[in-house]
C-alpha cells in the first residue's frame, strides 16, 4: 500500500508474535517504525502499568498492541490487584500511548489509530474477566476517539484478534489446541501476518473513510451458533 510521503509509526508490544508481524509489515510498508515494549530489544522499554510515556508527538500511526493477562480464575476469585494489573496495562497503558500521539495528529491533520483489541471484548473469557473486561474497554475508548476526530483527517479503528499461530497459543497441550481449530469454521489458526496486513490496511493512506469500526479476524469463530439442523 503505497503512502503519500513517509508515516513514522509506533507499535507497541513489538517484542514478539502479533506486535512482531506488525512491525515487520510496517516497514515493508516503507514507514519509519518506533517500537515499543517492556522486554530489551526495542527502541523504548516502557512498563505500560506505571512508567511515564514518552513525547510521541511525531507519531503519524500508533498501533497499540500490548497486552497481558495475568491471571486464570473465575470471577468470584479474582483479586484486586490481578484485575488492576489487567486494566492498567491492556486499557489505561493503550489510552495514555494513544493519548500521547493524537496531540501530533491532531496538529498535522492526519492520523492513524489502531488498537488491538480482542474477540474476548465481545464474547468474554471465562476464568479471564479482567483480561476480558479490559479488551472490551479499548472498543469503547476507540469508538469515542473515532467520533472525536472523524472531522481532523484522524481514524481509530480496532482489530479483534480470535485465535492466532503465535508461540504461546502452539505450545497449548495437542488435545486443546485439536479443540481450539475444531472450532474454527475456517479449519485453522489465524496467522500473525494476516493480522499484520490487516493493521497495514488501517495504518494506510487507502483507509480513509474507515474508523470507529470493530473488525474481527478471527476465521469465523463469530458466527458459531447453535443449530437445530438444517435440511
Amino acid at each position: 500500500m503505497s503512502q503519500a510521503k513517509p508515516r513514522r509509526a509506533l507499535v507497541t508490544g513489538a517484542a514478539g508474535g502479533i506486535g512482531a508481524a506488525i512491525t515487520e509489515r510496517l516497514r515493508g510498508e516503507g514507514m519509519d517504525v518506533v517500537t515499543l515494549d517492556r522486554a530489551d530489544g526495542c527502541d523504548l522499554t516502557v512498563d505500560m502499568a506505571g512508567d511515564e510515556v514518552p513525547p510521541l508527538g511525531d507519531i503519524d500511526v500508533c498501533v497499540s498492541n500490548a497486552a497481558i493477562t495475568t491471571t486464570i480464575a473465575p470471577a468470584h476469585r479474582m483479586t484486586r490487584e490481578q484485575w488492576t494489573r489487567d486494566i492498567d496495562v491492556n486499557l489505561t497503558g493503550a489510552f495514555r500511548v494513544v493519548q500521547a500521539c493524537l496531540g501530533g495528529m491532531r496538529e498535522r491533520g492526519h492520523g492513524r489509530i489502531v488498537v488491538i483489541s480482542s474477540g474476548a471484548a465481545t464474547r468474554g473469557l471465562p476464568g479471564q474477566v479482567a483480561y476480558s473486561a479490559s479488551k472490551a474497554g479499548l472498543l469503547g475508548m476507540v469508538m469515542t476517539i473515532a467520533a472525536e476526530n472523524a472531522g481532523g483527517g484522524i481514524t481509530a479503528n480496532a482489530v479483534l484478534p480470535g485465535m492466532v499461530a503465535t508461540d504461546a497459543v502452539r505450545a497449548m497441550p495437542p488435545d486443546v489446541l485439536e479443540r481450539v481449530v475444531a472450532a474454527l469454521p475456517s479449519g485453522r489458526l489465524a496467522e500473525v501476518q494476516e493480522v499484520a496486513a490487516l493493521v497495514a490496511y488501517l495504518a494506510s493512506d487507502e483507509s480513509a473513510q474507515v474508523t470507529g469500526q470493530q473488525i474481527s479476524i478471527d476465521g469465523g469463530f463469530a458466527l458459531n451458533t447453535m443449530t437445530l439442523g438444517s435440511g
